[in-house]
């Protein structure tokens, strides 16, 4: 069984940390600090898998560790065929959510759990379905003034105030769109001999 010190976010995103801390006692944080550009005619799926992948393997090239596991996970907010992003600013982000208003989004999650040595141990591909409620640019400036949302993907934080702006979720795993896909990470986690519900003890 893995030591869960060895285990290590690729990843300084403080939401991935608090979902991480759900199924964990302990573990590490480095940023992969990976180039996030996409590719020529890169579908956001691939996109999203590639990226949790590079992360992963990034972290476990510098560590050196063996005996480590590495956790890499990258999201995409994808309305029309088109990758969202972050906004980083408040006007971005009133224009993001007010093109989403009414219409369905999906949020790609890809998870990577690679092992310390680069072989890839489990794969994953959360697809979650949103459908937004018909609102105006005001109803999307009076939310961003309320939650910090800027650093989200599709500017909005569905575990908070976020969740006024939409009509359903369709999603086989509820973490997935806050950004860490916990079921299949535990399944990950298993598979590499360090079930969650063992380690700590």
């Amino acid at each position: 069984m893995a030591n869960p010190g060895n285990i290590v976010l690729a990843s300084r995103s403080p939401y991935r940390a608090e979902l991480l801390g759900r199924l964990l006692p302990d573990f590490e944080q480095q940023a992969a600090d990976i180039d996030e550009s996409p590719h020529a005619r890169e579908n956001p799926a691939d996109y999203v898998s590639r990226l949790s992948r590079v992360k992963a393997r990034a972290v476990a090239e510098r560590l050196q560790d063996p005996q480590s596991l590495i956790i890499g996970s990258d999201q995409a907010a994808v309305l029309d065929g088109q990758i969202l992003g972050k906004p980083e600013s408040m006007e971005r982000g009133i224009a993001m959510l007010t093109a989403c208003a009414g219409k369905e989004v999906h949020f790609m999650t890809g998870l990577c759990l690679m092992g310390g040595d680069g072989t890839v141990i489990e794969e994953h591909l959360d697809q979650t379905r949103v459908r937004f409620r018909p609102f105006e640019s005001a109803t999307a400036r009076a939310y961003l003034e309320k939650e910090a949302a800027l650093d989200c993907a599709g500017s909005f934080r569905c575990e908070g105030l976020g969740i006024s702006l939409f009509e359903a979720i369709e999603s086989e795993d509820p973490t997935a769109l806050i950004g860490l896909p916990l079921i299949a990470l535990a399944r990950a986690l298993r598979a590499a001999g360090a079930d969650p519900l063992n380690l700590g003890e």
